[in-house]
């Protein structure tokens, strides 16, 4: 973790006009430190490739401290957390981006180090089905203890960190402002439940502007940071649209649900699914079977399904002796031969998948182990 020293020179560092994160990166990496960067003589700083006198025109030490010092004091009086790209705490899989921020600040309990880590965002004009079709997905995946990430907008996001905090599940929430405000002002209710959850992150000082260019800048973060991105609902415009792209780019999976053909609010997530951007996802064992989630080594997986087993309900067990007999069954066929509705069957196949004795298969098939 950097000394309070390094810090102060790392803010200054982010502080020069057109430098940015990229090049910032480049610099520390060549000459050792922020600090380095400074104290380098600029003939030698010419030399780095991709900088040139243009970006470094506005290198003036001591302007550029003076606002880190200000910023620091802020950081200082708030009891603002921070983590340095270059940290073993910072996120894994942002650290793999290239141009993931150098600090991010943080309020709360964030703690990063779990292996699911799943972002989901939407439209702030979530119908509700998009309400409820998110709830859902957040309760069936809360057996596996995921981090929940999201933008902390009207709609999709805001229901996505309610329903982890409502399942005891840790959420992260991407600010694109700075900690000394909250965006938008209704959501403060929600702030002290999210810290005691997860928290609150952010790369932008408390001395930013608020400026609509800063969203797009903090949803890289909120793609980078996950092993996947869920679109719920959205409009052919939007944040959400964006995100799913720059997960794209990170060689992110991104998965949208579908809706009517004719609805406004999945026109979004219906062009990624037709224009192959995203994979299409009915329920949160799609989720899981595609990213390998309920993936056990092999001694832990026997000895759960022995442990396991024993447990099962009568509905369960109806289910699991099912497909022990065929091996393998569609959806719709399980819960028509098993007299259950389609969401009974849902859910129950779930909790059998998550006991190690089935899993699903594309086209809502489901096999025995």
């Amino acid at each position: 973790m950097l000394t309070l020293n390094e810090l102060r020179y790392t803010l200054a560092l982010q502080r020069i006009p057109n430098i940015g994160v990229t090049s910032a990166k480049k610099l520390i990496q060549t000459v050792g430190s922020a600090e380095g960067v400074f104290k380098e003589h600029r003939s030698n700083l010419l030399k780095i490739d991709g900088i040139g006198s243009y970006r470094l025109k506005d290198l003036d030490e001591k302007i550029q401290l003076k606002d880190a010092d200000e910023e620091l004091d802020f950081i200082n009086k708030n009891q603002i957390s921070w983590l340095y790209y270059q940290d073993h705490d910072y996120p894994l899989h942002l650290k793999h981006c290239n141009d993931g921020p150098i600090l991010l600040f943080s309020k709360g309990t964030v703690k990063l180090n779990n292996k699911h880590i799943i972002s989901i965002v939407g439209t702030r004009n979530a119908t509700p089905y998009g309400r409820s079709i998110c709830e859902q997905l957040v309760e069936e995946l809360a057996p596996l203890d995921p981090v929940i990430v999201s933008g902390f907008a009207y709609g999709i996001d805001i229901v996505a960190h309610r329903t982890a905090i409502k399942n005891g599940l840790q959420t992260i929430v991407c600010l694109a402002h700075g900690l000394n405000t909250i965006y938008p002002r209704p959501h403060q209710k929600y702030v002290q439940s999210i810290q005691e959850n997860g928290g609150l992150l952010t790369e932008f000082w408390s001395s930013d502007p608020f400026d609509r260019n800063n969203f797009l800048k903090r949803n890289r973060i909120i793609a980078g940071m996950s092993q996947g991105t869920v679109i719920v609902e959205s409009g052919m415009k939007g944040g959400s649209l964006v995100t799913a792209d720059i997960a794209n780019s990170y060689n992110r999976d991104v998965f949208a649900l579908s809706g009517r053909c004719n609805d406004p609010f999945s026109s979004g997530c219906n062009h990624l699914i037709k224009t192959q951007q995203a994979q299409l996802i009915t329920q949160a064992a799609d989720i899981i079977y595609m990213l390998n989630w309920d993936l056990d080594t092999p001694i832990e997986k026997s000895t759960k399904q022995t442990e396991l087993f024993v447990d099962l309900n009568k509905d369960e067990e109806k289910i699991y002796n099912h497909l022990k007999k065929e091996r393998k069954d569609t959806l719709d066929n399980i819960a028509l031969l098993s007299d259950f509705s389609i969401s009974r069957t849902v859910s129950l196949l779930f909790n059998l998948e998550l006991k190690g004795l089935i899993r699903p298969l594309p086209g809502k098939m489901y096999e025995c182990i």
